[in-house]
């Protein structure tokens, strides 16, 4: 496997928010988004073995793993059975996806949470992927201005999403209109700032 990275930190969004957890980013990406902070994942990365990374990983001996990239999906084939691993050893396991490749496969192992992708960032995410999540999974929009949220707004407005939804402002943006917007359209989301910015990781 391409691995980009593997450190400790307090995760800086989702559901999980705040909690001490051990990250593995895997390199690579199929998107290249305007506001991306890891664009150093996007290529390159270090080679490893499932039993390299199980290595690192005992040595925390973690309650809590996220699989992030990048886009972690890309490996998947390689990924599967690294998280059937951390599965056995009772590991809580959470999958950031950039919401283009199908995730379900890896679902028996994970909590998956899926970004769908807005205008300003310059891409596109696989809107039919929602139907995919379950209540244990989670949206997050990362939105930059007003019709950012105007899109979001009606993906939610169209899709049934069975996970939480996330609003996940760029960093550094308006912070007061993303939340006007929010009350105005009775919109039901999370409102979450970037944690890992704010404590100054990625």
């Amino acid at each position: 496997m391409k691995i980009a990275e593997i450190f400790r930190s307090l995760q800086g969004e989702g559901k999980n928010q705040g909690k001490a957890c051990l990250f593995i980013r895997l390199a690579g990406c199929n998107l290249a988004c305007t506001w991306c902070d890891t664009g150093y994942a996007r290529s390159g990365g270090m080679e490893m073995g499932p039993d390299a990374i199980l290595e690192q990983v005992w040595r925390v001996n973690p309650p809590y793993v996220c699989i992030t990239g990048g886009e972690p999906l890309l490996q998947a084939d390689e990924l599967e059975p690294l998280l059937a691993s951390l599965r056995r050893r009772g590991t809580a396991i959470d999958i950031e996806t950039n919401g283009t490749i199908d995730f379900s496969r890896l679902q028996p192992y994970a909590s998956v949470c899926m970004d769908v992708k807005c205008p300003s960032s310059g891409e596109q995410s696989d809107l039919a992927l929602l139907a995919a999540l379950r209540p244990q999974d989670s949206v997050k929009f990362v939105v930059k201005d007003e019709a950012d949220c105007r899109y979001a707004q009606e993906v939610i407005a169209t899709y049934r999403i069975a996970g939480e939804i996330f609003f996940s402002p760029v960093f550094g943006t308006d912070y007061k209109a993303i939340t006007k917007f929010i009350l105005v359209n009775n919109l039901p989301v999370r409102f979450q700032v970037q944690l890992h910015k704010i404590i100054g990781v990625q």
